[in-house]
């Protein structure tokens, strides 16, 4: 069995002999010649992708499709059609039949990765065709077949999203026939630095440049961090030094400028997983909980913006208002002026706000505004503060990826 285990690993580039990944790529092979449904389960960025490709490639279906479908990058209103097909007429835009993934797929295979995301409407679909093969387009009232072989994945810890009600406890059963988990990359130090070199070398291939070596500290830093992001997270550091170093010997000290400090971890909203009844049940409630407090500031901003433009005096509303202007401004004390007498220009991503508010008009209505307004402000901040990316920008307000993508359609907000 080893020598078939150390001959996938060539074949499919995998790196390392850490006896847990030896585990994993052996129930791989076993499984693929059955048509057992398999679940993936692991940290984000520790290979997940390639136990599916491996069972498809061993699987009597290699001759087949292999589609892989990202759950948590599809909007909730679409991942239905996305999955299933939809019929000329089903919805606003379907301007012509179109098969779904699953249809594709027949005679394949089909990796749902990131599967906790599906919604539970979708997730009552899924379990049918693992059931029997059946679905039904959007739209449709006809009932289809196919023959598929389902692999999937997640970073989630599912018996947790079982019982706050996020996934149905039938279908990871159904799901997880076979578990296959891929350890962390901190319970593979052997394999770490095996790994850079890998990925060193490709990048010195790639950029036509000679190959970046760790001294002896460097190796023993390389090992002992904790790598929160995985096997992605290091081969990022390896391309950055690649690119970014001149001296090809890279020391402990220059190798630790290139990696976060080890207490950091983001995102900045981190779940404990503790039952305390502060905790919130949602990420609704997260977001709504920063924008009722940030709606207060914004009421009291309005207020002095409207004492400021009524009165004659600024310094005095100034002086009158100081603690106010502490809490908004901070040191700042000259931007209430500026708020009167000066509107900045708009950036890429606050163009439609500006647009569509005045602060001058809006502080003389004393008007409230609406938690959608509210919330499409905040979105664009964080848009702006991680420059577009959204996963980074998701992950400070504390909500999925796939939520803030459905957002950005909602308020069409451009990138």
């Amino acid at each position: 069995m080893m020598d078939k285990i150390q001959s996938i690993k060539q074949r499919f580039e995998i790196i390392g002999n850490n006896p847990q990944l030896n585990r994993a790529i052996g129930k791989a092979i076993r499984v693929a010649p059955t048509d057992i449904s398999v679940l993936v389960t692991g940290e984000s960025g520790v290979g997940k992708e390639s136990i599916p490709r491996i069972i498809h490639q061993v699987s009597t279906r290699k001759h087949g499709k292999l589609i892989a479908v990202n759950c948590g990058a599809i909007p909730e209103g679409t991942i239905d059609s996305e999955l299933f097909g939809h019929e000329k007429g089903a919805f606003t835009g379907a301007t012509s039949a179109r098969s779904g993934y699953f249809e594709e797929a027949n005679e394949g295979t089909i990796f749902l990765d990131e599967v906790g995301e599906l919604p539970m409407t979708t997730q009552v679909r899924l379990l049918r065709v693992l059931e029997n093969g059946e679905f039904i387009k959007v739209g449709s009232s006809k009932v289809q077949k196919t023959n598929v072989r389902i692999v999937a994945a997640t970073n989630l810890n599912m018996p947790k999203a079982i019982q706050q009600g996020k996934f149905r406890e039938d279908l990871f059963y159904r799901l997880s026939t076979v578990e296959i988990v891929l350890p962390p990359l901190r319970e593979r130090n052997a394999d770490i630095h095996l790994l850079f070199r890998k990925f060193a070398a490709d990048f010195a291939q790639k950029y036509k440049m000679p190959t970046v070596r760790l001294d002896e500290q460097a190796q023993r830093f390389l090992e002992r961090q904790q790598w929160h992001g995985n096997i992605r997270q290091l081969r990022n550091v390896a391309e950055q030094l690649s690119v970014l170093e001149q001296d090809r010997a890279i020391s402990g000290e220059v190798l630790r400028s290139y990696l976060p400090d080890q207490d950091t971890r983001l995102p900045a909203v981190v779940n404990t997983g503790s039952d305390r009844s502060g905790d919130f049940s949602s990420e609704r409630e997260i977001l709504y909980k920063v924008l009722f407090d940030m709606k207060a500031d914004l009421n009291d901003l309005k207020k002095l913006t409207l004492e400021l433009m009524n009165s004659s005096n600024a310094d005095q509303v100034r002086t009158k208002n100081e603690g106010l202007i502490q809490k908004i401004y901070g040191s700042d004390q000259e931007q209430p002026e500026r708020l009167i007498t000066h509107k900045p220009e708009p950036t890429h991503y606050s163009q439609r706000i500006d647009d569509k508010y005045d602060f001058a008009e809006e502080a003389q209505e004393e008007e409230t505004l609406s938690l959608l307004d509210k919330e499409l402000e905040l979105i664009i901040k964080a848009l702006e503060r991680n420059k577009g990316k959204r996963k980074a920008a998701a992950d400070e307000l504390g909500i999925s990826e796939r939520t803030l993508y459905r957002k950005i359609k909602q308020f069409d907000i451009e990138l």
